[in-house]
């Protein structure tokens, strides 16, 4: 009988899953919870063993799968990620501020002690870096979804491929695509609005172009894009100045490589 009853309660191991939030809103955190049914399947697949947004519940690393949203801002993010990178199997960062620096990383392009010396009254009590950096500039990553915030199923397939022992299935096509899928009028074509569509990464599901907006690029840049034509149509066909098109480039993925790259160039006056 006893036996019988150790039978019945031993559990097989489930994997530990862990979400670190750094510097940002909260919001790709959010959209976890919003899978709502189906963050109740994932519960069932995974033990979620630390996630302050939901619990302050904890269990001990190391963790198979960690999500990571937020840059690195201040010294004592330097040390914590790093400690994150220790205890985590597979590390994966999740939006625009753990990928790109985020809307944060605006202040890279400007000077840091100018804006604490103007915003704060005690500017000493301030301790930042100089920079807001992606999570990759300080330690390895496994897997990086984009997004602001990021799109609740592509973190399900994402999940999904980690305990599947497979490549997530991420789509690398434009917003153009889901503008497409969704049958709507070309914002560019039909009104002359300047959209970052062309170059942006699907997943908003052309949130900003179906009510008639230019995307603003919250998704970061697709799968080879071409930026710099991009550019060259705003100016050219559209009108936008050198400070529009800078801009749209340094918008929620300001760091994001290509991004990065091209809106220096067009600082400096020459293209990528």
């Amino acid at each position: 009988m006893a036996a019988d009853s150790q039978l019945i309660t031993k559990q097989p191991h489930k994997p530990k899953l862990a979400v670190w939030k750094f510097a940002s809103c909260d919001g790709c955190q959010l959209s976890l919870l919003d899978c709502e049914d189906e963050l109740l399947l994932l519960a069932q697949e995974v033990e979620i063993a630390y996630f302050m947004e939901a619990s302050s519940a904890v269990v001990e690393g190391p963790y198979d799968i960690s999500l990571v949203e937020g840059s690195i801002t201040t010294p004592a993010d330097l040390l914590r990620i790093q400690e994150v990178r220790r205890q985590s199997n597979f590390l994966v960062c999740i939006g625009a501020c753990a990928t790109a620096g985020g809307i944060q990383a605006l202040r890279n392009f400007a000077d840091v002690s100018e804006f604490t010396s103007v915003v704060y009254a005690q500017p000493a009590y301030i301790d930042t870096l100089k920079e807001s950096t992606p999570i990759s500039t300080h330690v390895s990553v496994d897997f990086e979804l984009q997004g602001c915030p990021i799109n609740k199923l592509q973190l399900l397939e994402v999940i999904s491929a980690f305990l599947n022992r497979r490549a997530p299935q991420v789509p690398p096509h434009s917003v153009c695509i889901e503008c497409k899928l969704k049958n709507n009028v070309c914002v560019w074509v039909a009104h002359g609005t300047p959209c970052m569509g062309p170059v942006t990464h699907a997943g908003c599901g052309a949130l900003c172009p179906s009510y008639n907006r230019g995307c603003y690029a919250c998704y970061g840049p697709k799968e080879n894009p071409n930026s710099d034509s991009l550019c060259h149509w705003w100016e050219q066909k559209l009108g936008a100045n050198k400070s529009t098109v800078i801009e749209n480039l340094r918008n929620f993925n300001a760091l994001a490589p290509h991004f990065k790259e091209v809106s220096e160039h067009r600082e400096r006056g020459d293209k990528a």
